[in-house]
């Protein structure tokens, strides 16, 4: 495929490339879209905020609202009454968010239980009523992310982008998956055409999208205008920006490697601590500090990896990660 010339704008911002990073629950955080950001992802998005959680002063889904960098600041909302979504869009803004994204697309039974997320696929005229009040409660441009359906039964993405656009919304990301997929099989990219067809504005497609290969033949089969990576960027911060330059036919950032990734990782681990606080920003730190190990490409026996991920004392911590990262332990690796 061609590269992708044109670079998008959602509203009156304008996106720097076409690779975005996915909205994940307990992943996307801050600190971690501070880093895609600073390799040059053409857009970050926040993790889902619960509007309801906001709305009654959740500090929690307050610090969601962190804004990581420079980039146009895309936060993205989830609920399932009109009320709760008015008054979280509204509080987002005052907060300095620059786009309002709403979720209709996490497949978790905690949020689709409740009718958030993935469920109002199955409610399209209760989901539009969500639109209209996020629509109407700020100036800002509104998003909407959602999946191909609720099952193969109810492929409805593309009557519900129909109708988010009618209402106001100014692009679609589309997961090529429906909900009762939840992350298995394959993304299916070719359904997301359908979108593309039915809508006026970009449609970015998401799924199994991990490096300019597939992103290109994800772009290939949708007809998106862009791209958006989620597990493909775990452990890989910079990721995001190699598939945006690729697609403009420059040359990305490098991997890092050796001195420059245990900086990296070790920064990460601190803004963490920073972010959270020690106690539980240890916890919340783990998981990275494992995808960035195997995203290295680093196997450590079970003793040695029970020893760095559970380890309580930051500065150890700072210390095996000097070690584990080395030139050297990767070269053993």
């Amino acid at each position: 495929m061609s590269e992708v010339a044109c670079k998008l704008s959602i509203g009156s911002h304008a996106v720097r490339n076409n690779a975005f990073l996915a909205p994940m629950a307990g992943i996307t955080d801050r600190p971690f879209r501070k880093l895609a950001e600073h390799f040059g992802a053409g857009m970050v998005v926040s993790e889902m905020i619960a509007s309801n959680a906001l709305a009654v002063g959740s500090q929690d889904m307050a610090r969601k609202l962190g804004r990581p960098g420079t980039l146009p600041h895309m936060v993205q909302l989830a609920g399932c009454e009109a009320e709760w979504m008015t008054r979280g869009a509204k509080i987002a803004h005052e907060a300095g968010a620059d786009i309002i994204d709403i979720n209709f697309g996490c497949p978790a039974k905690r949020v689709t239980n409740g009718y958030a997320g993935s469920a109002l696929m199955r409610v399209p005229d209760h989901a539009m009523t969500l639109i209209d009040a996020v629509v109407s409660a700020t100036p800002l441009p509104v998003t909407v992310k959602m999946r191909l359906g609720w099952d193969d039964d109810s492929l409805n993405a593309p009557d519900m982008a129909r109708r988010a656009v009618d209402a106001g919304v100014q692009m679609i990301t589309v997961h090529g998956r429906t909900r009762q997929q939840f992350y298995k099989g394959f993304a299916r990219w070719e359904l997301v055409r359908a979108v593309v067809e039915a809508v006026d504005v970009p449609v970015v497609v998401n799924g199994d999208i991990v490096d300019l290969a597939s992103a290109r033949e994800a772009l290939e089969q949708s007809g998106a205008a862009a791209v958006m990576l989620g597990r493909g960027a775990q452990g890989r911060p910079w990721a995001v920006a190699q598939i945006g330059a690729g697609l403009s036919g420059q040359s990305g950032p490098a991997a890092p490697e050796g001195d420059e990734l245990v900086a990296l990782v070790s920064e990460h681990y601190e803004d963490m601590l920073v972010e959270y606080g020690t106690a539980v920003g240890l916890r919340a730190a783990r998981k990275h500090l494992d995808w960035y190990t195997e995203a290295a490409g680093i196997v450590l026996d079970k003793p040695a990896r029970n020893a760095f991920l559970n380890n309580d004392v930051p500065a150890d911590v700072l210390r095996q990660i000097a070690a584990i990262f080395s030139s050297e332990q990767r070269a053993a690796a």
